[in-house]
């Protein structure tokens, strides 16, 4: 075997793929507050177990309950904010594995954690069970 890997041409299936781009989203923007006690590490666990996305082949909905953890820095997460931006997925055409990617980018952007977890454990879909995990730690 050799040491390059030629990967196959993507989409055999021929299936039409309609993600909405980046741009398009229109998710709301994550609001957070100042930590006062910056220096002292505490966690902070959210779990929303009422996440829907929408299928990028499909147009069916995908639920999912997202858990998501995080050691502050300098700021919190408001949690009005967290639900709003979180409910803005409803209408937006999104794969399992960037959606969590999208949640883990937006909230280092907008908090600066120290350290932050996000899983999305999505319902089961055509006898696939999806779990999808990704992290951030701030370098020492």
């Amino acid at each position: 075997m050799s040491d390059e890997n030629q990967l196959p041409p993507e989409n055999l299936q021929n299936l039409d793929i309609r993600s909405t781009p980046r741009e398009d989203m229109n998710l709301v923007p994550l609001d957070t507050f100042r930590y006062e006690f910056v220096g002292k590490r505490i966690w902070i666990e959210f779990e929303m177990p009422e996440f829907t996305a929408i299928c990028p082949f499909s147009d069916f909905p995908d639920f999912a309950v997202i858990k998501l953890k995080y050691v502050p820095n300098e700021r919190c997460i408001e949690l009005k904010s967290l639900k709003l931006y979180i409910n803005s997925f409803r209408e937006v055409k999104v794969f399992h594995e960037h959606v969590i990617s999208i949640i883990l980018e937006d909230f280092v952007r907008a908090c600066d954690p120290i350290e932050v977890e996000v899983e999305g454990d999505f319902h089961v879909r055509g006898n696939i069970k999806t779990v999808v995990k990704a992290s951030f730690k701030k370098d020492d």
